[in-house]
């Protein structure tokens, strides 16, 4: 390979320079040692693969930009393209929404599938989506939350999963992960941030009667898109942010007796359904007091996003500890130097990660969060040429 890093500037206004680029790294699967699902499911056998496997996920200005770099239509072709060129392992799997929930509103706001009122903001980099009200914020009692206008499990059409994951699949076997959403991230969006954490201590039978609908929601929906696949689906994504920057969210003893059991309900059933799909759970922040009960308590397989700069998130610390029983996933900086570093300190920051983090497997690399717009496309493709190995 050769170090085209002080001319990725050049690269980048030429699409076919950047594309002979990014093929004389990683993008030609089809000439590696192992398939891009043999290179997951090793490393998440905690074994080292022949090189560390790799993701993307970014905001949709990124992909507008990678995508004008690269001269590829903006459409699902061009999508796979894109991805084959960074040599990203993962796909995602998606289902078709069918329901009628999801509708714009005369003030130019939205509402989304699940039934969250929204409204796109526009900073000078990108377009981003903000609360503008919250439905359930009036509900007095759990008859409220109950008669209030919930999506239903048919909503989301889940015939297409198999056809998908085969198209997907149909050059070389990939990851495939599907994204479920965050039972307390979601339930607080429909009531209020501020009223739901008052809720958990002045209501709480308020407060989990939304969560045990969107716990509900979640199991029926999941069950479906892993029996429609048909055993193409490896891993089931799982959220809730349940950290700050500098600390927890709420109390352990609140996550214990509120949230963690919704969680476990929910897994449980995944580990239930008609196929075995490893499970991700998704917290930012510095979540280092909870990672135990990640795994004991939770039952997860792979840690995301790893966000290096909140307190306490040490990577070898975290490898040392847990990484004989946790595989992660992210862990590249995107405070601070994915949008403001150089590219050869992204490419540091790259090798350090799969130098700790990827030691005896156990890591999928990838940005601590979805790429932001205000990145430097040198530096993305940085990120993506970066040597791998773990070694």
């Amino acid at each position: 390979m050769t170090d085209l890093l002080p001319s990725i500037a050049q690269d980048l206004q030429d699409p076919a320079r950047l594309r002979a680029y990014l093929e004389g790294h990683y993008g030609h699967p089809l000439d590696a040692l192992l398939s891009p699902w043999d290179r997951v499911e090793t490393a998440l056998a905690h074994k080292e693969p022949d090189r560390v496997p790799f993701d993307f996920w970014a905001v949709p200005e990124v992909w507008d930009r990678l995508r004008s770099a690269l001269g590829l239509a903006a459409d699902g072709r061009g999508d796979e393209t894109l991805l084959r060129l960074l040599g990203i392992d993962c796909r995602m799997v998606t289902t078709r929404y069918v329901g009628s929930k999801a509708r714009q509103l005369p003030d130019g706001t939205f509402i989304d599938a699940w039934g969250t009122h929204r409204r796109h903001v526009t900073n000078p980099f990108g377009t981003y989506e903000e609360y503008a009200s919250h439905p359930l914020a009036g509900a007095e009692t759990v008859a409220d939350v109950l008669d209030w206008g919930w999506p239903s499990p048919d909503d989301w059409d889940v015939s297409g999963v198999r056809r998908q994951s085969e198209r997907l699949n149909a050059d070389v076997r990939h990851s495939l992960r599907y994204e479920v959403g965050g039972i307390f991230e979601w339930s607080w969006a429909l009531r209020g941030f501020e009223r739901f954490l008052f809720d958990l201590v002045e209501k709480p039978d308020v407060a989990c009667a939304i969560m045990d609908r969107f716990t509900d929601l979640y199991i029926e929906n999941t069950v479906r898109v892993i029996a429609a696949a048909g055993g193409l689906l490896d891993m089931v994504y799982t959220y809730d942010d349940v950290g700050t920057q500098n600390a927890l969210l709420i109390s352990p003893r609140m996550w214990r007796k509120y949230i963690l059991p919704r969680h476990q309900r929910l897994n449980a059933a995944i580990r239930a359904a008609a196929h075995p799909v490893k499970i991700m759970y998704h917290s930012c922040g510095a979540v280092y007091p909870l990672i135990g009960a990640f795994i004991d308590e939770m039952g997860i397989d792979v840690l995301n996003p790893l966000q290096p700069r909140a307190a306490g998130m040490d990577m070898a610390r975290i490898k040392a500890e847990f990484g004989d029983r946790l595989s992660f996933h992210g862990a590249i900086d995107i405070q601070r130097t994915l949008p403001h570093g150089t590219p050869e300190e992204v490419q540091t920051e790259v090798r350090e990660r799969c130098r700790i983090l990827g030691e005896g497997g156990g890591y999928i690399c990838t940005s601590a969060h979805y790429l932001q717009a205000d990145t430097p496309l040198e530096n993305i493709v940085a990120m993506y040429t970066a040597p791998r190995e773990s070694a």
